[in-house]
């Protein structure tokens, strides 16, 4: 006969299943994991792997004139931005530096080096017109509508009778 072992219960009667260092964030947990594969590849492979860049956070709305596109990017400097529009897609690219630090470094989470955002476009923009601005660590970047691509409305003429000749 098996004996039973025993579970150990919180008062609210959830099991304690979880290992006593689990990280109450999966996307950390996911980040630690990557960063740790890529280290491993690294020391598989010999040499340095090429550096990948990271995607930023961003939002894309559509108003009647524009598509805006926020971007965070904390802690950037404008002079390590770069946006371009090439052809139907807006590049945004540039880099995080490492900050120089004191003491020893015990945990980081934080993304550093190269980052690049990419976003395609529908083809009725007009890329002479682009605005951007960076404020609090977020890029705005405003892609104004070509004129073709405007909601215009049109006005309805009535064809009188009155006005054609009799003959």
């Amino acid at each position: 006969m098996a004996m039973a072992t025993p579970v150990r219960r919180h008062r609210g009667g959830a099991m304690q299943d979880r290992p006593v260092g689990w990280a109450r964030n999966p996307l950390t947990e996911f980040d630690q994991l990557l960063s740790e594969m890529s280290g491993l590849m690294e020391s598989t492979v010999g040499g340095a792997a090429p550096a990948v860049a990271w995607t930023p956070l961003a939002d894309v709305t559509e108003s009647d004139d524009a598509f805006h596109v926020e971007i965070e990017l904390p802690g950037v400097k404008k002079k390590d931005i770069n946006v371009e529009a090439n052809g139907q897609e807006l590049v945004v690219t540039g880099e995080t530096k490492e900050r120089e630090r004191k003491g020893v470094l015990r945990r980081s989470t934080r993304r550093t080096g190269s980052f690049e955002y990419r976003l395609r476009l529908p083809g009725e923009v007009d890329t002479e017109k682009i605005n951007a601005q960076i404020s609090d660590g977020v890029l705005n970047i405003t892609v104004p509508k070509a004129e073709v691509a405007k909601p215009r409305h049109i006005e309805i003429s009535e064809k009188s009778e009155s006005t054609e000749s009799k003959g």
